[in-house]
């Protein structure tokens, strides 16, 4: 019986190291859903009424998941930057995200981050977090309410808590990956459909 129990235990560890990257990365998820079962983040999870010319990918340190949404978005044909909240300006991809979009037939080996000191928003940019806490930064800094929608809401299966994979194992690095190009290429479609000017034509 012990035997099981132990065995049982590992298996719930290692599904939740590939799909949420850590035990704090699943709590993070499920408060998330809470957030969204309580209506406190309706105004994030659905594109604005207004006109939306760029999109711009937002983490913390932009060298894994903005940098990797951002060259998905490149595919796609659409405006875009990306920026980190907590970065420098001008460093690479991590090494292990650079292999990851290998696998989605992507190169990160050009892309250099962008700190946020370092961007300027512009009325119809569309910034994309990656988890609720960004959302919340980015208010603070001064970027409007509304101009700020949660990548993952376009996720299949939707999660609106992207954990960061930084350090953690390649994976999770997949997964998160998996999941940001999904929610990309919805969200592409999606603004498509739309006709807006942040699609290239």
């Amino acid at each position: 019986m012990l035997n099981r129990f132990s065995q049982a235990r590992q298996q719930l560890a290692a599904l939740t190291r590939s799909n949420y990257g850590t035990l704090r990365g699943w709590v993070r998820h499920m408060l998330a859903q809470l957030e969204l079962l309580a209506g406190r983040v309706d105004a994030h999870i659905a594109l604005p009424a207004e006109p939306v010319h760029r999109l711009v990918f937002v983490c913390l340190g932009n060298i894994n998941r903005s940098a990797f949404a951002e060259w998905v978005a490149r595919g796609q044909g659409a405006r875009v930057c990306s920026l980190g909240l907590s970065t420098t300006t001008g460093a690479p991809a991590f090494p292990t995200a650079q292999h990851t979009a290998g696998y989605f037939g992507l190169d990160l080996g050009q892309h250099q981050a962008t700190d946020f000191s370092d961007y300027r928003y512009q009325p119809g940019d569309l910034l994309l977090a990656m988890e609720i806490r960004h959302v919340k930064q980015l208010q603070a800094r001064g970027i409007p309410a509304q101009a700020i929608v949660l990548l993952g809401a376009w996720s299949r299966p939707r999660r609106l808590h992207l954990h960061d994979p930084a350090t953690l194992s390649d994976a999770y690095f997949f997964s998160c990956f998996t999941l940001i190009h999904s929610a990309v290429l919805n969200l592409c479609a999606e603004l498509r459909v739309r006709g807006s000017a942040s699609m290239q034509p």
